[in-house]
């Protein structure tokens, strides 16, 4: 079994809302077939703590607007990793510190990335990110 259309669906949302707000490196991984409880696994990077903060609360809106609603939140204090959980797709919002110390894709190597239909030049680490980009 594979992911369905409407979480392919959502992670597009996903993955649009927060490349509005720099979010980069955006991965998303279809875990249908290893976890029972969700479909899809997007993580993002994002530079610092207040893009974490943006990028959570962009795609909080965006999900919202297409009427899926979120049944958890984590992380938010420290704003480092943020998980956001909406049953058919689970949402990591990390820092880039954490993404490259918890390395999510090497954890879950074995499944499948989703086409995010993103552009190819805005999928990687933008030239002007740093420890103070917004």
């Amino acid at each position: 079994m594979s992911a369905t259309e409407y979480a392919i669906e959502l992670a597009r949302v996903v993955a649009y809302a927060a490349l509005d707000k720099k979010g980069f490196d955006i991965v998303a991984l279809d875990v249908s077939e290893h976890l029972a409880i969700t479909d899809i696994f997007v993580v993002i990077s994002a530079a610092n703590e207040r893009q974490v903060s943006a990028v959570v609360d962009a795609v909080d809106k965006a999900m919202h607007e297409h009427k899926a609603h979120r049944a958890r939140r984590e992380g938010e204090r420290e704003n480092r990793w943020v998980l956001l959980d909406y049953i058919d797709i689970v949402v990591h919002v990390q820092h880039q510190e954490e993404r490259e110390l918890y390395s999510l894709e090497r954890l879950w190597k074995d499944c499948p990335s989703v086409d995010l239909r993103l552009p190819e030049d805005e999928m990687s680490v933008p030239t002007d990110v740093g420890t103070d980009a917004q």
